[in-house]
C-alpha cells in the first residue's frame, strides 16, 4: 500500500523556506537535493520545498507493479487519472486528482 512520502510546499523564497523549516522540524537537506528535507531519525515523510509546483501529497509506491496496482485502486475509490499532464520521458509518477479536484502524486520509488 502507497503512504505518504513526501509533501510539496510550495515558497516564494526557497532559501529562507529551508531554514525555517529545517529549524521547525530538526530536519535535514538530503545528500541529493538542498529543498528536500527529510527526519534525520527515517520517521514522518519528507518536505519537498518548490517555487513552482502547487501543493500537494506525494505517495511513494515500491515499485512500478505496486504503482499501477494503487492507481488503479484509487481510481476504483474515486481518484481520476489526470490526462493532460505534461510529463517528462523518464517519469516515475503519476498525477492524479482526488474526488474534490486536489491533485497527488504516485511515485514509484524504484524508478
Amino acid at each position: 500500500m502507497v503512504r505518504i512520502g513526501a509533501i510539496v510546499w510550495q515558497v516564494s523564497d526557497l532559501g529562507r523556506a529551508r531554514e525555517f523549516w529545517r529549524g521547525a522540524l530538526g530536519y535535514e537537506a538530503t545528500p541529493d537535493n538542498p529543498d528536500f528535507l527529510a527526519d534525520p531519525r527515517g520517521t514522518g515523510p519528507r518536505l519537498h520545498l518548490d517555487t513552482g509546483d502547487r501543493m500537494h501529497l506525494d505517495l511513494w509506491a515500491e515499485d512500478a507493479a505496486e504503482q499501477r496496482a494503487e492507481v488503479a485502486r484509487l481510481v476504483s475509490l474515486g481518484a481520476r487519472v489526470v490526462e493532460d499532464w505534461t510529463y517528462p520521458e523518464d517519469a516515475d509518477f503519476v498525477v492524479l486528482a482526488d474526488p474534490d479536484g486536489n491533485l497527488f502524486c504516485v511515485i514509484d520509488k524504484s524508478a
